[in-house]
């Protein structure tokens, strides 16, 4: 009995330090590739959370990796980040411990990366120390510093007229070929902000290096970081890559940094979800686009915004395109509702050689009473009503039918409307600073043409 005891212990032993010193191999589960249509997969046998990530074995040995996006009894449904070739029914597909984490630090300052962080600009790979959750949420609102400080822009229609303060999340609202970009660009180089970080999600991948070198320049690419995701690229990678984007700007916000979010666009984000959704089977709700569109849409855009009292910042600006210039489109009016305010690009003012082309009357910044001076905000809503009065009447005027006198407020639209024009209009490689778009503002607007005290308010919000 006692040689038996011993033996056992010896053995014991001898299995004890194999345990604490040779490499212990873990048993992975693994399941099977069951079908596959369009670019959605199929597998069975094992289990996984929602969001998780897998590698799924290809016919030459490679691996391709993919995101669980959906599930109906046992079968899993992936949505792969990249090309499907080489894929063979019943392959294998493993499950990934590692959540996903994207890389983050300063060391990515002046550097060019794809929806899965991986660097686009062939300067070699990225030095970070740090690591973030793709997926953030967004801050308790009762814990967030309120909108009370004005950002410049540099953009003088904006400044004066649609002032956007620190933390705010406006829109973009423009059809194709109305300047959109290149207003981007500006805001981009004269914009006073600690960080740039840029999102172009779905674009043509013609317009990615056009955007980075001849908009973004060398001077903005030193304090920005560009998220690239083509529109060639999967629908998950586009919608990584803004998720990306605003987990980028979180750090730095995070590091009590003043960050300046650019996502372009807003509507490609949601053609991602829309391609992915309809493709696992949800049904569609409004013109295509399925329920869980409009539940991603302000998870995505609550993440920006102020950080908490005496912290950092991110300001965002969302493009959002309006096909065929329908500001009704779904997505359009879905923005509406949860962004701070919204800057709307025309086309007929493109056509008349206005550029920008904003739409002073069709846009508004819902915080702008918070962050200008009470008399700032009367000149600029005498502005819209002055121009509104002109636009009104503008057939009349053009053929002569009206005469002068009939109308205080409208001479008084014919006599200011030339140097309303003037106010917003501005060369792209030209920053009009703030001080100077205020002074522009209320010397414009403080001609002795007729009687201003009889304009009456309008409602901004």
């Amino acid at each position: 009995m006692t040689s038996r005891l011993a033996s056992l212990r010896s053995r014991l032993k001898d299995y004890q330090h194999r345990l604490d010193n040779e490499p212990v191999e873990v048993l992975s589960v693994e399941g099977r590739l069951t079908r596959m249509v369009g670019l959605t997969l199929e597998a069975v046998g094992f289990h996984a959370a929602i969001g998780s990530r897998c590698e799924i074995e290809t016919q030459g040995g490679q691996t391709i990796e993919a995101e669980i996006v959906g599930f109906s009894g046992e079968t899993l449904y992936l949505m792969p980040t990249g090309d499907t070739r080489g894929l063979i029914p019943n392959a294998r597909v493993r499950p990934l411990q590692s959540d996903s984490q994207i890389p983050v630090g300063p060391e990515l300052l002046g550097r060019v990366i794809d929806g899965a962080g991986k660097p686009l600009d062939g300067k070699g790979p990225l030095k970070t120390k740090s690591k973030m959750p793709l997926h953030g949420e967004a801050i308790n609102p009762l814990e967030r510093s309120p909108v009370r400080q004005h950002l410049d822009v540099g953009v003088q229609a904006i400044n004066s007229l649609l002032s956007v303060g620190r933390g705010q999340r406006m829109g973009l609202f423009a059809g194709s070929g109305v300047g959109k970009s290149v207003l981007l660009g500006m805001m981009t180089k004269f914009t006073e902000a600690d960080v740039i970080v840029v999102g172009l999600i779905g674009e043509r991948g013609r317009e990615v290096k056009e955007f980075i070198e001849d908009i973004l320049g060398t001077e903005g690419l030193e304090r920005a970081v560009v998220v690239a995701s083509p529109a060639d690229h999967s629908p998950l990678m586009r919608l990584h890559g803004a998720m990306l984007a605003t987990s980028v700007a979180e750090y730095f916000r995070d590091q009590g940094q003043q960050v300046l979010l650019l996502m372009d666009s807003l509507t490609r984000y949601a053609q991602a979800q829309r391609e992915i959704a309809l493709a696992i089977g949800e049904p569609p709700a409004t013109k295509g686009y399925p329920p869980s569109v409009f539940s991603l849409l302000p998870k995505l855009v609550e993440r920006a915004g102020n950080g908490p009292e005496g912290g950092g910042a991110i300001t965002a600006i969302y493009t959002v395109l309006t096909e065929g210039d329908d500001q009704q489109d779904p997505i359009a009016d879905a923005a509406r509702a949860i962004l701070d305010g919204h800057i709307v690009l025309s086309r007929r003012l493109a056509e008349m050689g206005q550029y920008p082309a904003i739409d002073v009357e069709a846009s508004i910044s819902r915080v702008m009473p918070q962050i200008v001076t009470p008399e700032h905000l009367q000149q600029a809503l005498n502005f819209k009503q002055i121009s509104s009065t002109y636009r009104q009447n503008q057939d009349l005027i053009n053929i002569g039918a009206y005469a002068m006198g009939t109308d205080a407020k409208i001479d008084e639209a014919i006599a200011l409307y030339p140097s309303l024009q003037e106010l917003v209009k501005q060369g792209m490689n030209e920053a009009v600073n703030w001080q100077q778009s205020l002074s522009n503002l209320l010397r414009t607007m403080q001609q002795p043409v007729v009687r201003r005290n009889e304009l009456s308010p309008i409602n901004v919000n």
